[in-house]
């Protein structure tokens, strides 16, 4: 086989399925291994980013970056960075801490540090001045992921029961889906005890 044409099929392969997830994808070598070994794959995203076609964000890890019209390429997702850190579908991750408070405008801090909790295994990496931490943690933990309930627990357990204050409740009562409120009940169970009354009330359960 001529080793140029090789190349270049690898590379066209790889493209096509960072076309396909569109900007703003993030991903590592472990999404294209059915396409190639691990070393052709490898070479084949260095020579992607030597391009400029993709951005390497960090050792193993790269995306498609979105583009700006005036300020160029934006930051990279951190929800999709977490997703391609977990590598497998079937892994699943919560927001936790100042990250979880942020996503529901409880704070407009944004953290230099973003922790996911997850299922699968603990990892940590950094890009630029940013670190992404995967925390692995207990099954009770990861009993509401990717629901409402989780991402409220986390937030307010990142922020305390004492700085649950009247304007941020009224903030939640003004922005969660109505819809999505009236599931927190299901979970109730699952989160603190000193949670439960706000869990009720914005669920629109009198106390």
């Amino acid at each position: 086989m001529d080793t140029n044409k090789h190349l270049q099929t690898i590379d066209n392969r790889v493209i096509s399925r960072i076309y396909g997830t569109g900007r703003g994808s993030a991903f590592t070598p472990n999404a294209f291994l059915d396409l190639g070994s691990r070393d052709a794959v490898d070479q084949a995203l260095s020579r992607l980013a030597a391009k400029g076609t993709i951005r390497r964000l960090a050792r193993g890890l790269y995306d498609y970056p979105r583009e700006h019209p005036e300020l160029g390429l934006l930051s990279p997702d951190i929800q999709k960075v977490a997703k391609a850190l977990a590598g497998k579908d079937r892994i699943r991750l919560q927001p936790a801490g100042a990250y979880a408070a942020n996503l529901l405008g409880l704070s407009e801090q944004v953290p230099a540090k973003v922790v996911f909790l997850t299922d699968g295994p603990s990892r940590t990496v950094k890009i630029g001045r940013q670190e992404i931490q995967l925390r692995r943690t207990t099954p009770r933990n990861m009993a509401m992921a990717g629901r409402l309930s989780g991402l409220l627990t986390q937030a307010l357990r990142h922020l305390g029961k004492e700085h649950i204050t009247p304007t941020r409740v009224a903030h939640l009562k003004r922005t969660l889906p109505a819809r999505e409120r009236q599931r927190l009940l299901k979970d109730l169970p699952l989160a603190p005890a000193w949670m439960h009354p706000l869990l009720r009330e914005l669920a629109g359960v009198d106390l």
